[in-house]
């Protein structure tokens, strides 16, 4: 990674005050530290010996230098979903709870404030692509639209939960009006579907190892999309693509 940064960052001005903080080995070290571990910004700053300042700084100035280094690794999309099975799914980002944003992005399901993407996913378990978040209030259905997965997968066929009603997906079967359980053709329909629906749960994972999209997001909102595409480009590097 930090070969790659390297050239980006292009041949050093001539040497006026001050050294840096930290070398370009430890800010990158530092910036995927955050993004893996989540830790308080103070909590770090004590780690690599500068102060909060110096950290969010360095922060903002490598992570989009990450996300240009590792975006020939995004998988072209729908080049990358052509001729597959897709299931789709959505996953709520915590986030701070913002008085400005508090309304739109709390989450009746999980009671908490964040932001929501619709993650589709292989059936072998891979990540072909994660959306921009939309307000955490948004229904999965609604979510679908918003963030043009019904048109990048028009032609594909998509597996979905039953907050997909409304879509085009395949998804699971409701108990029908009047009856107390489900018919025996409707239990195996939904059983074949929860078979094949563990993927999209693995892919929803491995950027959420990135605890940075799992504990709660504390910087400014207005940088989370950004943050969001660079976490989901480390893991198409990682998974080679």
């Amino acid at each position: 990674m930090v070969a790659r940064i390297h050239p980006v960052l292009g041949p050093p001005d001539r040497p006026v005050g001050r050294p840096p903080a930290l070398s370009l080995y430890r800010s990158v070290l530092l910036t995927l530290v955050l993004m893996r571990q989540n830790p308080a910004q103070t909590v770090a700053a004590d780690w690599f010996g500068v102060s909060q300042p110096t950290v969010s700084r360095i922060v903002r100035r490598i992570a989009p230098l990450i996300g240009q280094v590792t975006c020939l690794h995004t998988p072209p999309l729908p080049d990358a979903l052509a001729g597959r099975v897709v299931l789709v799914d959505g996953a709520l980002v915590p986030t701070d709870d913002h008085a400005s944003h508090r309304k739109a992005n709390h989450n009746t399901k999980h009671r908490q404030a964040g932001v929501t993407v619709q993650v589709p996913a292989a059936l072998d378990g891979t990540l072909p692509a994660v959306t921009g978040p939309v307000e955490g209030r948004t229904h999965d259905s609604n979510a679908y639209t918003l963030t043009g997965l019904d048109v990048l997968l028009c032609d594909t066929q998509v597996v979905g939960d039953l907050g997909y009603q409304g879509t085009p997906a395949i998804r699971p079967r409701r108990k029908r009006p009047g009856h107390t359980r489900h018919t025996p053709a409707d239990k195996t329909w939904n059983t074949s579907i929860s078979r094949i629906r563990w993927a999209v749960e693995h892919a929803i994972a491995h950027p959420k190892d990135r605890k940075i999209l799992a504990t709660g997001y504390r910087p400014r909102l207005t940088e989370l999309p950004t943050l969001i595409r660079i976490v989901t480009s480390l893991e198409y590097y990682r998974q080679g693509w």
